[in-house]
């Protein structure tokens, strides 16, 4: 079952099943990302972004992604974290690009998200504000964090940083990690925010990654964070919803519309009690599944 979020005032439910990480150094990686079929790629000027080449990254992301054509993927842009050297440069860059959204990573406290807000709000700039969720930090202050409201859009799960900082270990179905996974989605769900799972390693391992996908869709994420675009379809199988959903869904509409069902609060399909509540459901994945391309 694939969860549709209620939309969230001016941010109306968008699928985010694939989010593609990519270095804003590699220029080829981002001509490259115009043609992929991500819900997201977020063009990273943190971690795969040396010191040395952080000039030409953001030379990159003035030449090719302000004003161009991504097709129906968001843009997202990942700064370094506020505080750290190059984070006022980056984020100049990031509001020149008007990307969709703006990742801040290592946030622990309110205060990134001060700090970026304002400067949002001072360069009139009407992105949203994604944060990475990977440290131990992070997980204490989750609730407060992610009740701060608009602009933040939503959480993303960082595993490998949340393993280096806490001691655990990055094992086959991430036992250790899943209350702190779940604690995130219901953060994220307590706020009406998006939430992502974070990057699976192994790129070349296309069976761990289905297997991790069906475990993040299981536990309630929108989508996945991903390091290779061979890992895109994956992640678009496993949070999109199956056609044995899509068919639920049509029925339960369609038994509503029925006159003698006018005004009745729940009805009885196929053996099981069906409330108004699952209608509402129904109607809106059925709403939300025309933004995905036909296949």
């Amino acid at each position: 079952m694939v969860f549709i979020a209620p939309d969230n005032g001016s941010r109306p439910f968008r699928f985010r099943r694939s989010a593609l990480f990519l270095p804003a150094s590699n220029a080829r990686a981002i001509e490259k990302a115009k043609t992929l079929a991500a819900d997201c790629v977020i063009f990273d000027l943190e971690d795969s972004v040396a010191a040395e080449a952080r000039e030409t990254a953001h030379a990159n992301l003035l030449e090719m992604v302000r004003g161009g054509n991504f097709g129906a993927s968001e843009r997202i842009i990942r700064t370094p974290a506020a505080g750290d050297a190059g984070f006022a440069e980056a984020f100049e860059v990031a509001l020149q690009c008007a990307p969709d959204a703006i990742l801040l990573p290592k946030v622990e406290t309110l205060e990134p998200l001060q700090t970026a807000s304002g400067l949002l709000a001072q360069n009139g700039s009407d992105a949203t504000l994604w944060i990475m969720v990977e440290t131990p930090l992070a997980l204490m202050n989750l609730s407060s964090i992610a009740a701060f409201g608009d602009p933040l859009a939503a959480l993303v799960v960082g595993p490998n940083d949340l393993a280096k900082t806490t001691g655990a270990r990055m094992e086959k179905g991430r036992a250790v990690m899943q209350p702190w996974l779940m604690q995130v989605v219901a953060a994220a769900r307590a706020h009406r925010l998006a939430v992502l799972d974070g990057v699976y390693n192994a790129f070349r391992d296309l069976d761990g990654l289905a297997e991790e996908c069906a475990q993040g869709a299981a536990m309630g994420f929108d989508g996945k964070t991903l390091i290779h675009p061979a890992q895109i379809d994956a992640a678009n199988a496993a949070f999109s919803p199956s056609g044995t959903v899509l068919a639920r869904a049509q029925t339960i509409v369609a038994a509503f519309e029925k006159p003698e069902n006018a005004g009745k609060g729940a009805i009885q399909i196929d053996g099981e009690m069906v409330e108004r509540l699952h209608l509402e459901e129904a109607e809106k994945l059925l709403a939300a599944v025309k933004q995905l391309p036909a296949s």
